[in-house]
């Protein structure tokens, strides 16, 4: 089921008011909860609820073993690790089976043997990438005792399958998100209001802006060969503007949508593309995933305990494992390959920590300075993003090189794509004045919105923008990973 589908907007109001006024009381609305996830997960494909189910299963015995072996730290480790390869397999074999027999086949060609490998036709479980990894946070929490293990079966299934995040996140801890099924709930209106502004904004990005710049992508990008250098780096920011209100539109969505229930989901997205370097991007593009690399990934290897150079190493590592995290590509490990190297390039001069605050702060215009420093930060993740979308390394390379290397070519059409850049720049220039808030429509208590008819007013333009100019329903771009 899709965020902006017809059948959410029914099912929706539906939970919503069977939470609230006729499953009362903290055990029947997870129990609700939980049923409504598996209604909205199986909407896709029912197979995939026997997926998540194993999975919670697993990951909800393994907490129970760990309490239980409490003081025997060798059985900890092993239940852990046994947990931990179990999911890991589960996802290899969905997501990296082919791709592996692929590039083994391929290499061994090279050499001269040839083996009759078997390939499978398997459908790719939606979310099961964000899921696998929400359910190993939950056994690496309880193993590291940052958090007992829970006994209710119902809240940990709800925890895993918690619809408004389940098939793209936010990837949430155990830690934020467990306790919150475990505390009564009770109904916010404010928080509920706030809510449904971050749904529309996040709708508003999905359907206006996402949706409309993938049919330009998409029709255009096969023919990259054809077009000039300026056309294919109009069609890169388009795609940047694409991924990203895409992106952080269902995270919008997700997170206002789990406050109409009372739960606070962690922040995705914090104004991305407001970076002054590569570093600070990192910390405000899917924050939910960089921190979960950073906690059990990056950490763990030493983190910045160490020499530069182990540093390096770490930042590679971490890197190459979020691009494969993407997909079964090798343009997604170079993806994350070249980011790793930029982030290195940051970490030898010294400024992979700078910038922690909010970009010209307190001014409406940032100085010189910043300004040069958004400009070639987000020039740098253009540059990211077309290697990310490509089908092949080859094509990544071809298309980078003809975009560098022939800016304009007589006789080329530039692609037509003056009202979606400019729909694009309006909605980073809204953001860029609401930059210090958690999102764009985090309406200020005073000035002209105090005023509800301003608000409503607000509030009917986007509908009205929505209608008039949305394009052909998409799904979002990280379903498939």
């Amino acid at each position: 089921m899709l965020f902006n589908s017809f059948e959410f907007m029914i099912f929706l109001p539906v939970v919503f008011l069977l939470y609230w006024f006729v499953f009362r009381g903290r055990r029947w609305q997870n129990m609700l909860v939980l049923v409504a996830s598996y209604v909205f997960y199986g909407w896709w494909d029912w197979r995939f609820l026997l997926l998540i189910a194993f999975t919670s299963l697993c990951s909800y015995g393994s907490g129970v073993l760990l309490e239980r072996f409490e003081g025997h730290r060798r059985w900890q480790q092993a239940v852990s690790a046994a947990n931990i390869v179990l999911n890991l397999c589960i996802l290899g074999v969905f997501k990296y089976y082919n791709f592996f027999v692929e590039n083994m086949d391929a290499l061994l060609g090279a050499l001269g043997y040839h083996l009759d490998w078997v390939t499978m036709k398997v459908i790719l479980p939606v979310g099961i990438s964000f899921y696998t990894f929400q359910a190993l946070s939950y056994t690496i929490d309880v193993y590291q005792r940052k958090l007992p293990a829970t006994h209710d079966i119902v809240e940990f299934f709800a925890y895993i399958s918690f619809f408004p995040q389940l098939v793209a996140g936010p990837i949430e801890r155990a830690t934020n998100l467990l306790p919150q099924f475990q505390n009564s709930r009770t109904f916010d209106y404010g928080q509920a209001v706030d809510g449904l502004r971050q749904m529309l904004w996040g709708l508003l990005k999905k359907l206006v802006i996402a949706d409309n710049c993938a049919m330009v992508v998409n029709d255009n990008w096969g023919q990259y060969q054809e077009l000039s250098g300026i056309s294919l780096f109009i069609m890169g920011v388009m795609f940047t503007f694409q991924i990203y209100c895409d992106f952080s539109g269902y995270s919008d969505i997700a997170i206002g949508c789990a406050r109409l229930f009372g739960f606070n989901l962690m922040r995705n997205f914090n104004f991305p593309y407001f970076s002054r370097s590569i570093p600070e991007f990192w910390r405000r593009w899917h924050i939910s995933l960089t921190t979960w690399f950073r906690d059990y990934i990056y950490f763990p290897l030493g983190g910045s305990r160490c020499g530069k150079w182990k540093i390096i190493r770490n930042v590679f590592i971490v890197w190459g494992v979020s691009g494969l995290w993407h997909g079964a590509n090798w343009t997604f490990v170079c993806w994350g390959l070249f980011h790793a190297t930029l982030l290195a390039v940051y970490n030898i001069f010294g400024i992979n920590t700078k910038y922690q605050h909010v970009v010209a702060y307190g001014r409406y215009l940032p100085n010189i300075r910043e300004a040069l420093q958004l400009v070639l930060t987000f020039f740098l993740a253009v540059i990211g993003w077309i290697i990310f979308r490509a089908e092949t390394m080859t094509q990544a390379w071809e298309y980078l090189s003809r975009m560098l290397t022939t800016p304009y070519v007589a006789g080329q059409e530039i692609i037509d794509t003056k009202n979606m850049l400019l729909s694009g720049f309006g909605l980073l220039l809204v953001e860029w004045l609401q930059r210090d808030k958690q999102h764009a429509l985090q309406l200020p208590a005073s000035g002209i919105f105090k005023y509800a008819a301003a608000r409503y007013f607000l509030y009917l333009l986007i509908v009205v923008l929505m209608v008039l100019f949305s394009g052909t329903v998409q799904t979002f771009i990280y379903f498939q990973f």
